[in-house]
């Protein structure tokens, strides 16, 4: 048995991420920001697969409540589980703003900040003592680490610290046999970003027309390689960025 625990996975990405990894026979502890609901229809879906599923609260950019998400966490390892450790965690959840480099505020940047760099690192950081030597990290990064678009400025800078992450937390944690990798989604047809990809004819008609496979991609896209990275079979895979962008801006 293999646990994950997947973070802001009651939709979009994280959501498939959780689907996928369950049906390669992985048990998951989704989070949640503001929707429980909608978190609990995903554990149900995992359960539907003849998984076992548990939902947790956590806001990500909120570093003081990560003791007490712990706490929970090991009390629900235990009950719903039967287990006392994570083999996976993903670091997912994340939102986006679309602001130029002129006009982004102090505010706007330091949320950014504490939602994708500052959670990947200490939340990982406090994930160790359950994390299962042997097992795994995924960090979410984005193709726009590598190519640029106006008005995503912060949010770019900040996955690209990610993937720096990625390579330090690779080498500290070595050791114990935990491989970390960074996941790079492209343009996605989902609700991030105000489902602009997706809702947005003439944005989704854009994105395929600079991807190489020529579509916009979408959510099942991703899910496979999380749970890809997440198994045996990428045992000899560390500290790597993979791109997952259909060939985006190439």
């Amino acid at each position: 048995m293999t646990i994950a625990l997947v973070t802001g996975a009651s939709r979009g990405l994280g959501k498939d991420m959780a689907l996928s990894l369950a049906e390669a026979g992985t048990d998951v502890v989704l989070t949640y920001l503001g929707n429980e609901a909608m978190a609990e229809d995903v554990a149900s879906e995992i359960r539907a697969k003849g998984r076992k599923a548990a939902v947790l609260r956590l806001n990500v950019a909120d570093s003081s409540s990560y003791p007490a998400f712990f706490e929970a966490l090991k009390k629900t390892l235990e009950a719903e589980f039967g287990a006392t450790q994570l083999d996976y965690l993903v670091n997912n959840a994340g939102v986006g703003i679309r602001t130029g480099f002129a006009d982004t505020t102090e505010e706007q940047f330091d949320e950014m900040v504490n939602i994708h760099l500052k959670s990947a690192f200490f939340l990982t950081q406090r994930a160790l003592p359950l994390l299962a030597d042997g097992g795994g990290v995924v960090n979410v990064s984005s193709g726009l680490a590598r190519f640029t678009f106006s008005g995503t400025d912060a949010y770019a800078i900040m996955k690209g610290g990610v993937e720096v992450l990625t390579r330090y937390q690779a080498k500290a944690l070595g050791a114990r046999g935990i491989r970390v990798n960074c996941l790079a989604p492209g343009a996605i047809e989902t609700d991030f970003g105000g489902g602009s990809v997706r809702d947005n004819p003439e944005a989704n008609k854009f994105v395929a027309s600079q991807t190489a496979l020529g579509r916009a991609g979408r959510p099942d896209d991703i899910g496979s390689v999380v749970a890809f990275l997440c198994s045996d079979a990428s045992k000899w895979i560390n500290g790597q960025r993979i791109e997952v962008s259909g060939g985006m801006c190439l």
